[in-house]
């Protein structure tokens, strides 16, 4: 018997079936080999190299051990050859995504990060941006909270940034929304720029507090880039629906929840700013700054490229559709790009506008239908009973905004993940029959909005859905006495 660095575990394992064994009690990394995806993908296709790798071990002592245990269980003469060529980095895409979640649950379970790129190196050497967004995915699916992979996102992006440094940026005609959302992120650097002058400024200044007028530039500087407003609101209301449409949930899962750190940063941020609290501005101005730059660089090298393999003209009509009604950060988008296939409509009247619906207590044309639900003096949104978001009143006075991309997408992938949890519990509550409705109110932005969610049932209590009222109470919370029909004017 001979064996050398090119000899398959899979061979092995067929020939001497003892060695599973063997091979998890000489290192707990050998355990995942009981794993049957793992053992159906990297278990077959890995050599002892790429098995050292795995287990990082040397493969030298792997070939010794293995070779000793074959001969003290079967007395067989093994022959240890080493000096192979190096390998190949795997090719099969399964057992790539299996390595390279492997790789991030070591790196979140606290492996060094060297030892990481290392493997990395020596099973992957090259991932394309669609490749991450799959992993990140099926880790959230496979029970890895979004909050835990978003954690230690920036850190497992330097796992990979060697390799997603080689990739030639997409050619982008001006006027594509992902060339809008390019030159937003420009224009955002000059804005990070100008305000990690003032960071250092605040910082290297011998007074307590921010002095008059850098305060002033200060101030002037946030409000602009609250902008980034606009910036996310287009990834969040009009590319991760249709993303979500083909499959890829794991951008939106992970960004939302940074966008939403960035949020909050911001307004704290703007606090300390108008506080004059210098060694506050610094310390959180200069971690704001590296989060907005880290997002830059993994819409740039992660979501824009795997966008572009996952969605076709039409879809990208749609985007640029919806991105006029958000607007614009920082920039005027191009005109050279014109979609050459219009985005299809989601219509959900009746095709046969003039036909009028049959309701229990009278009937109304399609057209009055939606005319009354956007003159309500209160905004809905309506999921059906597959938590699918099928309706929302496009009221002139929106209180939460909504856009078109959100039709068909999970209602759970409209919330921030750090509210979805409750957001299932409201759901799982309404489908039991335990609750019918939940109620919440909030002030922002002076006004006090009660927020409302409506368990729908049919005639024998069925549930088919869940509605969603939200309303500006803060007049209503003001009235007294009363005001009778023949007191109107």
């Amino acid at each position: 018997m001979r064996i050398t660095e090119k000899t398959r575990i899979d061979a092995l394992l067929k020939t001497y079936p003892f060695l599973l064994d063997f091979l998890v009690n000489l290192t707990p990394k050998f355990s995942k080999l009981k794993n049957p995806i793992m053992r159906k993908t990297v278990g077959k296709l890995a050599t002892m190299r790429q098995a050292a790798s795995l287990g990082d071990m040397a493969v030298e002592d792997l070939l010794t051990a293995v070779a000793a245990e074959i001969r003290n269980v079967t007395q067989e003469d093994v022959e240890v050859n080493l000096g192979a060529e190096e390998e190949k980095p795997f090719m099969d895409r399964q057992a790539r995504l299996e390595v390279l979640k492997d790789i991030i649950r070591d790196l979140h379970q606290g492996v060094d990060l060297e030892t990481l790129k290392k493997r990395f190196a020596e099973l992957i050497k090259d991932v394309d941006a669609h490749e991450i967004s799959e992993m990140e995915q099926t880790l959230i699916a496979e029970g890895m909270p979004a909050e835990e992979v978003k954690r230690l996102c920036d850190v497992h992006v330097q796992v990979f940034r060697e390799s997603l440094e080689t990739k030639e940026p997409p050619v982008l005609v001006a006027g594509h929304p992902l060339h809008t959302l390019w030159a937003e992120n420009r224009a955002l650097e000059k804005i990070l720029f100008s305000l990690e002058e003032i960071f250092q400024a605040v910082g290297a200044a011998s007074q307590p507090a921010i002095s008059n007028a850098l305060g002033e530039r200060l101030r002037l500087d946030l409000e602009t880039l609250s902008d980034i407003e606009k910036h996310y609101l287009k990834k969040e209301n009009q590319l991760f629906p249709l993303l979500e449409a083909k499959g890829i949930s794991g951008p939106s899962k992970v960004m939302w929840a940074i966008h939403d750190d960035i949020r909050a940063h911001l307004k704290e941020l703007k606090g300390h700013a108008a506080e004059g609290r210098r060694t506050d501005v610094r310390k959180l101005g200069r971690q704001l700054a590296t989060e907005i730059r880290d997002m830059i660089y993994k819409e740039e090298k992660i979501l824009f490229p795997a966008s572009l393999e996952a969605l076709d003209e039409r879809d990208w009509a749609r985007v640029k559709h919806g991105e006029e009604e958000i607007g614009y950060a920082w920039v005027v988008p191009g005109t050279d790009w014109k979609p050459s296939l219009e985005p299809q409509r989601k219509d959900l009247i009746m095709e046969e506008s003039l036909k009028k619906l049959k309701l229990e207590t009278g009937a109304l044309s399609p057209e009055l239908v939606n005319l009354v639900l956007k003159h309500l003096p209160f905004d809905i949104s309506v999921v059906d009973e597959n938590d699918t978001v099928v309706y929302y009143s496009d009221t002139p006075d929106r209180i939460f905004s909504r856009r078109p991309g959100v039709i068909g997408r999970k209602v759970q992938n409209c919330h921030p993940p750090a509210s979805v949890h409750v957001v299932n519990k409201i759901l799982a509550a309404f489908k039991a029959g335990r609750k019918d409705t939940a109620e919440f109110w909030i002030q922002m932005g002076g006004k006090f909005v009660l927020i409302r969610y409506l368990a729908v049932r049919d005639q024998n209590g069925a549930y088919k859905g869940c509605l969603e009222v939200s309303q500006d109470v803060t007049s209503i919370r003001k009235l007294e006495g009363q005001k009778r029909l023949l007191d109107w004017e």
